[in-house]
């Protein structure tokens, strides 16, 4: 449980821009992870080195290294425990990567990982504000990714 709650610290921590207590926290994370054995979720948290990996990518992408982030979500997504994760984690969690895609202005990256969203866990993408916010983002490039066409119509952004 100490795990998950240092991870959420450091998410916002990093959302407040206090970046040098994000790394902090995100580190601490990632001890209290290398300390487990296996895939020990006794209290159904989700918690492990690939959560602290998800959040990492988030945390150095708050930080202004979108490079990095996105090499980071690569590896860490073709990880074993990727698929152990349950389905809205995995989902919220390609939301948010979407946002970092959009930062560089790669839209067809962001759409990509928005209909992967889509397909693991559409509630996540169909109910969230957050999501909805970057469905207009994407939807807004000429021509819109068919995906995102189609999720914009989804979630009512468009007749």
């Amino acid at each position: 449980m100490g795990g998950t709650l240092l991870v959420q610290a450091a998410l916002a921590a990093s959302g407040c821009g206090e970046h040098g207590s994000a790394d902090a926290l995100i580190d601490r994370a990632a001890g209290v992870a290398a300390d487990l054995r296996g895939y020990d979720d006794a209290h159904r948290t989700s918690f492990g080195p690939v959560a602290v990996e998800l959040a990492r990518v988030l945390v150095v992408a708050s930080n202004g290294d979108v490079a990095e982030a996105l090499q980071r979500h690569s590896t860490v997504v073709r990880r074993e425990g990727w698929l152990r994760l349950p389905a809205e984690y995995r989902g919220a969690y390609l939301v948010d990567v979407a946002r970092v895609y959009l930062q560089v202005g790669d839209v067809r990256a962001a759409a990509r990982a928005l209909v992967d969203a889509d397909s693991v866990a559409p509630a996540e993408v169909r109910c969230r504000p957050l999501a909805r916010t970057v469905i207009a983002d994407v939807a807004r490039a000429r021509p819109a990714p068919a995906g995102v066409a189609r999720l914009a119509t989804l979630v009512g952004l468009t007749t």
